[in-house]
């Protein structure tokens, strides 16, 4: 990984579909984004930040997720997530990550991810 420091930042948005909908509320109940999409964009909104400064063979794996989904967005709203690197520990990088839709912010919290070497990681599965 080359030289990275905390500060550097990602946006991602999206338009919520079916698919990243809850479903156990029953097939009559409008269907609102789910806390794993959720987290599924802010994951793949720190990999946008962090895949600049890897080296070939190198990614970054999820280890960590401490979020708050605050409030419900119907599905057909864009969400935003913005996240920026907190802090860096050798191979670990904890990112500040947020949620917002259309009207107000959905989530809030903290994701750690490790850099791998992408050979060797998948030789140990």
């Amino acid at each position: 990984m080359q030289p990275v420091q905390p500060g550097i930042t990602a946006e991602m948005t999206i338009t919520t579909t079916p698919e990243m909908g809850i479903t156990h509320l029953g097939k009559d109940a409008p269907s609102f984004f789910s806390t794993p999409s959720m987290i599924g964009l802010m994951e793949q909104t720190a990999i946008k930040a962090i895949t600049p400064y890897l080296d070939p063979g190198e990614q970054t794996v999820g280890v960590q997720v401490n979020v708050s989904h605050i409030a419900a967005t119907p599905i057909g709203m864009q969400v935003t997530a913005r996240v920026r690197l907190l802090e860096v520990k050798g191979r670990r990088l904890v990112f500040a990550v947020e949620a917002y839709n259309e009207k107000e912010k959905i989530g809030e919290g903290t994701h750690e991810r490790a850099v791998i070497n992408i050979d060797r990681f998948t030789k140990k599965g």
